[in-house]
């Protein structure tokens, strides 16, 4: 994991150095580090290129539920604005679940920068609050009720042996590493 001392001693030895490191650099700093003490071992975070903290895919291979087998990966793009907005969060694995669309568009409140539940974003939120709102989508926080995919909630509704079946069709198309 970088430190933000380790990518500032980085930049000052290429002459790089700014003077002015962005509150989102700094936050991210301290956030990815913390979020690599308490991440679940079910889950993994990886940069594409290390240079850059606010863009990282989150895979998360759900250990109980329907998805159980399966190994999803959500984008993370953290913006210059960041912590006054949420991160962009896209998963990248196709998959049928009422919270998500097969284009990767997640339904998750925290998400929102206005929820008309109150319990969207904040910039008392942290990349943890992702995180665990994330695998609380393949657990306990499956919202039927208000869904992205209607389809899959409508399903789920009739048919919950149809519903499994069509879940492990994507997992094992989509999702097995």
């Amino acid at each position: 994991m970088i430190t933000l001392s380790q990518r500032l001693k980085k930049q000052q030895d290429q002459g790089v150095l700014n003077n002015r490191i962005s509150v989102r650099d700094r936050l991210l700093a301290r956030e990815l580090q913390e979020l690599a003490q308490v991440l679940p071992t079910n889950c993994l975070v990886n940069h594409d290129n290390v240079n850059d903290l606010s863009s990282f895919m989150l895979i998360i291979k759900p250990t109980e539920g329907f998805w159980q087998g399966g190994s999803f990966k959500f984008g993370v793009n953290v913006t210059e604005e960041y912590n006054m907005v949420p991160p962009i969060v896209k998963c990248l694995t196709r998959l049928w679940h009422p919270n998500i669309s097969e284009g990767g568009e997640v339904c998750l409140s925290l998400l929102r920068q206005h929820s008309v539940d109150g319990l969207g974003w904040s910039p008392t939120r942290r990349l943890n609050d992702v995180l665990w709102g994330l695998l609380a989508l393949f657990t306990d926080l499956l919202n039927f009720d208000d869904p992205l995919n209607i389809e899959a909630a409508d399903m789920y509704r009739t048919s919950r042996e149809e519903f499994q079946k069509k879940v492990n069709e994507y997992v094992i198309k989509y999702a097995i590493d």
